[in-house]
């Protein structure tokens, strides 16, 4: 007899269909990852459903690099994509960086949450990772690596927490997405 799989609400049948193996997904290197497509939000999608093209992940770049990545998926309106490149810079950065980079992928995945309709998790996350930006901005020794405007991203996201709270949802993420670098 098969071992009964509770990893999913749909029937047996259904589950058949989408996963005929029924084995989990797995990377090159063994270790699960969920292979469904995604949409612009991160939200996975039904197996052989079009998605959007999902960021590499542990990809090392150079700040630069990725605040111009992140910017164009922010305008993009894929906050979720983007938390994941600020996630490469945090794990792969300096340790003097960590912190700053933290912050920056809680903003994007605050924004991630209000523009999927959870307004209280998205605007705690928006205000978790300003108030860690403006910790590294105030006890950092040099400028944002990057360009990054730092103080411009801390006032956003708490302007967006607020706005989020009053008003709910994000319609459109892109449209309220952040200018990471100060105009010149």
């Amino acid at each position: 007899m098969e071992p009964r799989d509770d990893r999913s609400a749909e029937s047996g049948e259904e589950r058949a269909a989408v996963r005929p193996d029924r084995g989990r997904d797995r990377d090159a290197e063994g270790r699960a990852r969920n292979a469904r497509p995604r949409d612009g939000l991160g939200r996975p999608l039904p197996y052989g459903a079009p998605g959007v093209p999902r960021a590499p992940e542990g990809v090392v770049r150079t700040a630069g690099a990725s605040v111009d990545e992140a910017q164009e998926l922010l305008r993009a309106g894929r906050p979720f994509h983007a938390h994941e490149v600020f996630e490469d810079a945090w794990k792969s950065g300096p340790a003097e960086q960590r912190a700053l980079w933290r912050g920056l992928a809680q903003t994007a995945v605050g924004l991630t949450h209000a523009a999927r309709g959870n307004t209280t998790g998205g605007a705690r996350l928006l205000r978790r990772g300003a108030d860690g930006v403006e910790r590294w901005a105030a006890s950092a020794a040099s400028p944002a690596p990057g360009g990054l405007d730092t103080g411009g991203v801390v006032a956003w996201a708490r302007a967006l927490a607020e706005r989020v709270e009053a008003e709910g949802q994000v319609a459109d993420a892109a449209a309220v997405a952040p200018e990471l670098r100060a105009e010149r």
